[in-house]
């Protein structure tokens, strides 16, 4: 870092370097606020991992309610690979109506 002055006159000749160097370094005084603030940053990291997993897992159950999947091999195909559902996928969305066609006595609805 520096810098080199020419002068107009092309007879004269003026080389004027300025170089500096800078040092700094800090103490702590009070070493409870370095570490609370790791604690935030750590609940912080947590809290982010948990909404992370929570998006996940809802946008693969959409992708296999709406009879999508990664195809196998992909280079995103381990995103949704832990996502199992615990109902059928089928019956999910139609979970007031019976998937036979006999009312509540038994007999068959006509």
């Amino acid at each position: 870092m520096g810098n080199e002055t020419r002068p107009v006159d092309p007879d004269g000749y003026v080389k004027n370097a300025n170089w500096g160097a800078q040092v700094n370094f800090m103490i702590p005084l009070d070493s409870g606020m370095i570490e609370q603030c790791k604690s935030i940053a750590k609940r912080h990291e947590q809290s982010m991992r948990l909404l992370y997993e929570l998006t996940r897992a809802e946008k693969c159950a959409d992708l296999q309610r709406k009879g999508f999947t990664f195809r196998p091999n992909s280079r995103v195909e381990h995103l949704c690979n832990d996502i199992v559902p615990i109902v059928s996928i089928n019956n999910a969305g139609s979970t007031n109506q019976r998937s036979d066609s006999r009312d509540s006595r038994g007999s068959s609805a006509q």
